[in-house]
């Protein structure tokens, strides 16, 4: 008798909540570049154990949003223009390679729920919920994880994804108009996924891509 396989998600732990709840004001500039973490300021907050601190504070590390110093500890991973160039040199060039498999291999029944995802899109952009609307940008990429069908690269972005996260949310808060330049690339970009036009993909993301880094560096430029 065939078996259907089962399926177990793991509850998240009291550490990753605990990183996804510093990741977020990180991302959101309530912690800045330099900023010390108080492992006592956050147990005492949290009333959480200063081990599952410990542990949330090492998840950040490995997500590109804080270092842990000698003699200082934790601290906010400063922002730097060599920093934000090499990771956007990167992510391009991942997110293409992204695009072009998503094009190659979608078929009608997988890519339904993408094109509802960039549906909603287009609707947060009318939204003044800018935090939302960023997610909606990676929630898109991590449902084209399941169509390109390559772990390794999927594994990467993910990876990646809290230091860019916290990049371009940057770069909203100070250029709150630019939803609508990235509602329109998005529509665009799945235009020439549908269309399977794998030549115009490096240079829609390319041009997207540099368009970003650009607003990030200038946000920066702002603040410093």
């Amino acid at each position: 008798m065939e078996q259907t396989p089962m399926s177990f998600s793991a509850p998240e732990s009291l550490s990753e909540q605990i990183a996804r709840y510093l990741a977020q004001r990180i991302i959101q500039g309530q912690l800045t570049s330099g900023e010390r973490i108080q492992e006592t300021r956050v147990v005492s907050e949290l009333e959480v154990s200063r081990g599952s601190v410990r542990e949330a504070l090492l998840i950040l590390e490995s997500r590109h949003l804080i270092d842990i110093l000698p003699r200082r500890g934790a601290v906010v991973t400063t922002l730097t223009e060599q920093g934000v160039n090499s990771l956007y040199d990167l992510y391009i060039d991942l997110l293409t390679m992204l695009a072009q498999r998503v094009a190659e291999n979608w078929t009608d029944n997988n890519i339904r729920p993408l094109l509802a995802q960039v549906q909603i899109i287009q609707e947060l952009q009318q939204s003044e919920d800018k935090v939302a609307f960023v997610e909606s940008g990676f929630v898109l990429m991590r449902m084209a994880f399941a169509i390109a069908g390559n772990q390794y690269l999927a594994e990467v972005l993910e990876d990646l994804q809290p230091a860019l996260h916290r990049t371009y949310a940057l770069a909203i808060r100070r250029s709150p108009q630019e939803t609508e330049y990235a509602a329109r690339f998005f529509a665009g970009l799945m235009d020439a996924v549908l269309k399977r036009n794998l030549r115009a993909l490096p240079g829609l993301l390319q041009n997207y891509g540099q368009h970003q880094r650009e607003l990030v560096l200038a946000a920066m430029a702002e603040e410093a």
